[in-house]
């Protein structure tokens, strides 16, 4: 997958590539059933099928390499829980700092896009720290990359940003400077549905 710089502001998706979505969707879901066990396909597809923009949005986490699968259900809501699920960080996604003011702030060798931006973009939302640690259970994920996560409020005033990885079967939550970005550095998203 080439990175995708700018997000399609149309989120409608034609029948075609919701039906090719739809399949590749429901096959990493028979494949993984330990991210998901006990939910049925067919009721994840139900609720895709009345949802065409959150179509849109899975779709632009397939297309810039997310993965995306199911690792939840509400009860409350009834919405079902999609997590980035790519073994390393979204590939169309990396080399991008934190957020709009942090690449407002580069003065020279700017990234093209910042993680926030992309993800409001794409209707998603930033996995926060405690959705990382949650993922992690399931099984290991960036074991070669990092990925930003929601940072608190009082860390994002003084300059900085946090981002997880994994390293020696360990879930380990580091900061940087928030207008910082590296080649192996990315992002992972949710979507309720």
């Amino acid at each position: 997958m080439t990175q995708r710089n700018k997000i399609s502001s149309k989120k409608d998706l034609p029948q075609e590539q919701r039906e090719e979505l739809l399949i590749a969707l429901k096959a990493r879901f028979e494949k993984n059933k330990n991210r998901h066990q006990g939910l049925e396909w067919a009721k994840v597809q139900e609720k895709l099928e009345a949802n065409t923009e959150k179509m849109w949005s899975l779709n632009e986490m397939e297309a810039t390499g997310g993965e995306p699968d199911v690792v939840g259900h509400d009860k409350k809501t009834g919405e079902y829980i999609f997590y980035d699920c790519s073994a390393e960080s979204p590939k169309g996604r990396r080399s991008v700092c934190y957020d709009r003011e942090a690449l407002e702030s580069r003065k020279k060798h700017k990234p093209e896009n910042n993680a926030v931006d992309m993800a409001t973009a794409m209707g998603i939302e930033l996995l926060t720290e405690a959705q990382y640690r949650e993922l992690q259970k399931l099984e290991p994920f960036d074991m070669k990359t990092s990925s930003w996560v929601q940072t608190p409020a009082e860390i994002r005033k003084l300059g900085g940003a946090i981002f997880c990885d994994r390293r020696y079967d360990t879930v380990f939550v580091y900061h940087n400077g928030a207008e910082s970005y590296y080649g192996a550095r990315g992002f992972r998203g949710s979507l309720r549905v």
